[in-house]
């Protein structure tokens, strides 16, 4: 099978973003088939461009780079326009290159441009992956306004849905969503963002400058992006409950964003000596404080939209035995209390996260067993290599 992937945020292990689509594609490559992924450098990615337009090969996917990256320090008009001449020129790549699946992987939706001409002047089936639901989020967090400009991203998503021969979500909420926007569910499938056994299944311990870091305290960690998005506020204000608390608990983030010094500015402001910014790292580097914390923490703002959401994040953990409490009210939430592989805390309430901390803390044993069930989940409902599998069965069948 020859598959073209336009995806404009591609990176692997050796930087400090998502690897969904490396390891995906890496595990297509080893059964036999040809693919050719259509990129950009993201700035927390490990790709680079060394002109315009590139090449590389990476574990036998063929990349074609386009020098049109992205940073979610930039302003939105740049993150457009670089998002709008990457799915332009990725769209002559999606028509002429030879192959029989195209798969274009959104966000940003723009990607969608790709994909259409893909399918009417190209003879591959195409297959629009959702990562992220636009624009719906943009409409909820307000970042995409004015009645015609909102009209006319809602045509343009429908049109994506009817002319798409399969779509593939990141979890059941999407699906749902999709559902309700009038998709067949025979047309849907889910592909979660998987947990990396190999990598964060690795026990490592801290070196001794690290553990200077914590001084013997008890920690848990926060793993990604300080963005608006990310509500990292939220955290925050558990840490400084902590405090109030008199618990010896840290907090530590691990990440960069454009909200990091409005955030160190915060935890400055309010004399918080349990928040620690360790800043952004590749994955490998990661592996040690995952082994070592007490559990992780995930929050986002409180918008419907981020009730789908498929954080990389907390199938990471899951990968390295590690609970996670977590503000989410959608499929994440149904997830915890049906396996107990973490606690769910109200979205606006961050003192149930600082005792969701000492909880664990005082209570050990609980979650030891909460990331043990979490790694029964890594293993089976969100290991890479069975997605893989079945994502490329979805291939097959078209």
């Amino acid at each position: 099978m020859k598959i073209v992937l336009v995806y404009q945020y591609f990176g692997t292990p050796k930087g400090s973003w998502s690897t969904r689509i490396y390891e995906l594609t890496k595990r297509w490559v080893s059964k036999g088939c040809d693919v050719t992924v259509i990129t950009s450098p993201y700035d927390k990615s490990d790709i680079k461009a060394s002109g315009f337009i590139s090449r590389q090969s990476i574990d036998g996917i063929n990349l074609i780079i386009i020098d049109s990256g992205d940073s979610n320090r930039f302003m939105l008009i740049k993150r457009v326009f670089r998002s709008l001449l990457f799915s332009l020129i990725s769209t002559y790549y999606a028509i002429f290159l030879s192959g029989d699946v195209l798969i274009t992987s959104s966000g940003p939706i723009t990607v969608g441009i790709s994909g259409l001409f893909g399918k009417w002047f190209s003879k591959k089936k195409w297959v629009f992956e959702i990562r992220d639901l636009w624009p719906d989020g943009g409409i909820e967090m307000g970042l995409i306004k004015g009645k015609w400009v909102i009209k006319f991203a809602s045509f343009f998503e429908k049109l994506i849905y009817r002319q798409a021969d399969f779509i593939v979500t990141a979890s059941d909420g999407q699906q749902q969503v999709l559902i309700e926007k009038g998709v067949s569910k025979n047309r849907i499938g889910i592909i979660y963002n998987a947990s990396d056994n190999d990598l964060f299944g690795e026990v490592k311990s801290l070196t001794q400058v690290q553990k200077s870091t914590i001084s013997g305290n008890k920690f848990f960690l926060h793993i990604g992006s300080l963005g608006f998005i990310h509500n990292v506020n939220y955290i925050i204000e558990a840490a400084n409950h902590l405090k109030i608390l008199n618990s010896n608990i840290l907090v530590l983030l691990i990440g960069d964003g454009k909200e990091r010094i409005d955030l160190e500015k915060k935890v400055n402001a309010l004399k918080l000596n349990n928040v620690i910014f360790l800043g952004q790292m590749q994955k490998n580097e990661i592996v040690p404080w995952l082994s070592n914390c007490v559990g992780t923490l995930f929050c986002t703002l409180n918008f419907p939209v981020q009730n789908t959401c498929s954080p990389n994040k907390v199938f990471d953990s899951f990968a390295a035995s590690k609970p996670v409490i977590q503000t989410t009210e959608g499929w994440i939430k149904d997830v915890f209390e049906k396996y107990e592989c973490g606690i769910n805390v109200h979205p606006e309430r961050p003192i149930e996260m600082a005792d969701a901390m000492i909880e664990y803390v005082d209570n050990y044993s609980k979650s030891v067993e909460h990331g043990q069930n979490a790694k029964k989940l890594a293993l089976t409902k969100f290991s890479r290599d069975i997605l893989a599998e079945n994502y490329y069965q979805f291939l097959c069948k078209l």
